[in-house]
């Protein structure tokens, strides 16, 4: 579940007029006293006393969502305003569209009540501004974001906050699968030809070989990630980060290196331009898009790919009828270090609330959708209502039972389930985490052996260091990417390009981009900068 965001620029008559529209007063559903609740009716709330509010009250929830309807006739809507009292008007947008709204309504200056999307800059600097709050100084009122994200996870102030200390992000807990991304390879294939799965780089040449060797026409590895490869291989040399890179972490000697100008780089760039020269490695792999990819990964003009878990069963599903016996697996992680990234238990979607006279109470709420209650709500639903246990341990929906398939996105259309921004801490016994056969072994090959390079630390830039960054990773990874592409496609680059290449670099600020973020590696453990 990948979040795109896009820089939005705000200047001092925007962030005025943002702060004169979230005064604006609170909208009441109605004046009648609402009575309270049994203690437990509804689960563990965290000690959240419900309902939530004195009277009706209906708020604004701004989220990403591609689902028809999510008006007051959804599960979640109905239970949401039964439980807490609050009505929550979804003011929704396609994934396609959303931030191109949201910087809209952000200069308009009316920002709804809650909201997700803005990069974490923009957000700080509305925060500074109290167009948002710091949700850390509610905490008293706020039992759950207290013991997740200032009890057992007080780093998350010192990694997500302002230099003061102040949170305006509200994090999402537990969310990541173990293993979700990985090689993959065509085993009906493998074992037809009496391959072996590979267990190390070397191995995984040999394949690519006999493959080819079965196959002259085909190019056994392909890609859709585009530039992306580089990324997705890196973790197997040591070079890895989702975020950052090419900015990695090396645990070896505790500093932050620029992946592009190491060794290690140039070894992965060196594998990767000899499965080109012999043909192993699809000429398009930097071009193709899913659809050319897909007609190659389902036709045997390629075999084996890197991409998400759940491509295992949907490339079966669409192939089975033409090809019963089509068999893709995960593989073995492909590099030196023989491991895959590390999934962080802490995410950021920056989920933030509008100062105004429903602060409060959308801060409950956000509260709530975090207790236990809640997330079982928003993940899983309404036991007896739309769902009942199944043997497995997992919810089965009566009402979808004739669906070839639910997922969580049939899950958002049909109940306002898994809403990307409201839910806040899911439940692991929700369908996202049910399995199937081929998605269990990816987990077990790697979460048995341990085969996850470390989690990188998550860095706290301040507003100057912010800045300079942007002045210089877009053109240091522009240069790094065509770099990459011209070395593994021109046959004359060598080690006199890569020599050229460092320098070049170096001349562009990797040295200074670099001390950045060592400098905020040593401050985001001072306690007296970010406590």
């Amino acid at each position: 579940m990948l979040k795109k965001r896009i820089s939005i620029v705000l200047t001092a008559t925007l962030l005025t007029s943002i702060l004169a529209a979230c005064s604006s007063g609170t909208d009441k559903g109605g004046s009648a006293a609402l009575p309270p609740q049994e203690p437990g009716q509804y689960g563990d709330t965290g000690n959240l006393a419900l309902p939530l509010v004195d009277e009706p009250t209906t708020i604004t929830y701004m989220l990403p969502s591609n689902a028809k309807d999510l008006g007051p006739g959804k599960l979640v809507v109905q239970e949401l305003e039964k439980r807490t009292g609050i009505k929550v008007n979804f003011q929704t947008y396609s994934p396609q569209t959303y931030q191109d709204k949201l910087k809209v309504i952000v200069a308009s200056g009316k920002l709804p009540d809650i909201f997700t999307g803005l990069k974490p800059a923009e957000l700080k600097k509305i925060g500074k501004q109290n167009g948002v709050v710091a949700i850390n100084k509610y905490a008293d009122q706020l039992p759950n974001f207290k013991k997740l994200y200032m009890e057992e996870n007080d780093w998350v102030l010192k990694s997500y906050g302002d230099e003061a200390g102040n949170l305006y992000t509200w994090p999402i807990y537990n969310l990541n699968r173990k293993v979700n991304h990985g090689f993959m390879f065509r085993k009906d294939i493998f074992d037809e030809l009496g391959i072996k799965e590979w267990t190390n780089t070397d191995e995984f040449y040999e394949a690519l070989k006999k493959v080819k060797a079965a196959y002259p026409d085909s190019y056994p590895y392909a890609s859709k990630s585009l530039a992306n490869i580089f990324r997705d291989w890196a973790f197997g040399w040591g070079l890895g980060n989702t975020d950052q890179y090419p900015a990695y972490y090396d645990e070896k000697d505790g500093t932050w290196k620029y992946a592009a100008v190491q060794q290690a780089h140039k070894d992965m760039l060196d594998f990767m331009k000899k499965l080109y020269n012999e043909k192993l490695l699809d000429p398009e792999f930097l071009t193709d898009t899913q659809d050319s990819w897909t007609t190659k990964m389902t036709t045997d003009k390629s075999f084996v790919t890197f991409d998400w878990i759940g491509r295992l069963d949907l490339f079966y599903n669409q192939i089975k009828e033409q090809n019963p016996d089509y068999d893709l697996r995960y593989a073995n992680p492909v590099g030196p270090t023989g491991n895959v990234r590390t999934l962080p238990e802490v995410s950021d979607f920056s989920v933030a609330v509008a100062k105004n006279k429903n602060t409060e109470v959308s801060l409950k709420l956000l509260d709530y959708l975090t207790s236990p209650s809640g997330s079982e709500l928003m993940t899983i639903g309404v036991e007896g209502v739309n769902f009942e246990w199944g043997g497995d341990g997992f919810p089965v929906y009566p009402e979808l039972k004739d669906l070839p398939l639910v997922d969580i996105t049939v899950l958002e259309d049909r109940y306002a389930m898994w809403l990307e921004g409201a839910y806040l801490r899911p439940d692991h016994r929700s369908i996202y985490y049910r399995f199937s056969e081929k998605e269990q072994e990816a987990q077990d090959k790697i979460v048995k052996e341990d085969r996850f390079e470390p989690l990188d630390p998550i860095l706290n830039f301040t507003d100057e260091e912010t800045s300079k960054l942007a002045e210089l990773q877009t053109s240091l990874q522009k240069s790094a990417e065509e770099f990459n592409a011209k070395y593994i496609l021109d046959a004359g680059y060598g080690e006199a390009q890569w020599a050229d290449f460092q320098t070049e670099l170096s001349r562009s600020g990797v040295e200074e981009l670099m001390s950045i973020y060592n400098a905020a590696q040593k401050d985001t453990r001072s306690p007296n900068r970010r406590p």
